[in-house]
């Protein structure tokens, strides 16, 4: 089996941009410069199609059989897979160029290696680059305060067939959120057979597979004779296309560190 990332890549021509002021005056504006690792898939293939209009330009793209060594870029926005981080990473310090992280799937030592990067470049790690998404983490971490601990919790999320890993990063994210505020690890992964009583303490968390799917999450807090239920759905890409390009225009600007989009954002308390 081919390695991922396996071989020399191409970077390409850089542009400037000349923008006009309101004296008629022009100055260049130079773009903000990406390799973007994952070219080829869903997302890689959205954020190509409006970093022209975010004032982005692609300078590199790579896919599976590139190698990844170095970068002439101001940031590597990694849309690839889980499997390619560690090179990921390794050359983003290398490039000293900041590094926006969209994978999801990560083992304990990929995770590990995305930490260390954080210490000497900034990133961003997120798994989920939508506002809307995002502005749900916020709500769900309010909701399950204000609701306390007589109101069940369940996480449901669908996908396009061709999604690899189960659950999603989101429905992972808001089972972090909710264990945090329940002071509980216990998950459970769907249900099957007689298997008792819903346990007080359990987060429930449960995927669906099918058809096109962009990505919907639902979070549903289930009381006695009431229920309230968060949904965010998305119906295109696009818009985790331009909250990454947002992620990738404010990393340049910080410090090292590992930051998600809440932090982007300005939702971080």
């Amino acid at each position: 089996m081919q390695p991922p990332f396996a071989a020399e890549f191409l970077v390409l021509p850089l542009e400037t941009a000349a923008a006009t002021t309101a004296a008629g005056k022009t100055k260049a504006m130079t773009k903000l410069r990406i390799a973007l690792v994952g070219a080829a898939g869903r997302m890689g293939q959205a954020i190509a199609s409006v970093a022209a209009s975010e004032n982005a330009e692609i300078v590199a793209k790579l896919d599976l059989g590139d190698r990844i060594t170095s970068a002439e870029a101001d940031v590597l926005i990694d849309f690839s897979s889980a499997a390619a981080t560690e090179a990921v990473c390794d050359a983003a310090v290398k490039s000293s160029a900041a590094l926006v992280i969209g994978t999801t799937g990560h083992s304990a030592n990929e995770k590990q290696a995305i930490e260390t990067a954080a210490q000497k470049i900034p990133v961003v790690f997120a798994s989920n680059f939508s506002i809307g998404v995002n502005a749900l983490f916020s709500l769900t971490e309010q909701a399950a305060k204000i609701l306390g601990e007589n109101f069940d919790l369940e996480i449901l999320e669908t996908h396009h067939r061709l999604k690899k890993d189960a659950p999603s990063g989101t429905a992972k994210t808001l089972a972090e959120i909710l264990q945090r505020a329940r002071n509980t690890e216990k998950l459970r992964h769907g249900r099957e057979g007689m298997i008792g009583e819903r346990e007080k303490s359990e987060i429930g968390i449960h995927s669906v597979r099918g058809g096109d799917v962009v990505g919907d999450h639902t979070v549903i807090f289930a009381g006695q004779g009431e229920r309230v239920e968060l949904t965010h759905r998305a119906s295109s890409r696009e818009t985790f296309a331009r909250g990454a390009l947002r992620a990738a225009q404010w990393v340049i600007e910080k410090s090292p560190g590992l930051y998600d989009m809440r932090d982007v954002l300005g939702l971080s308390s």
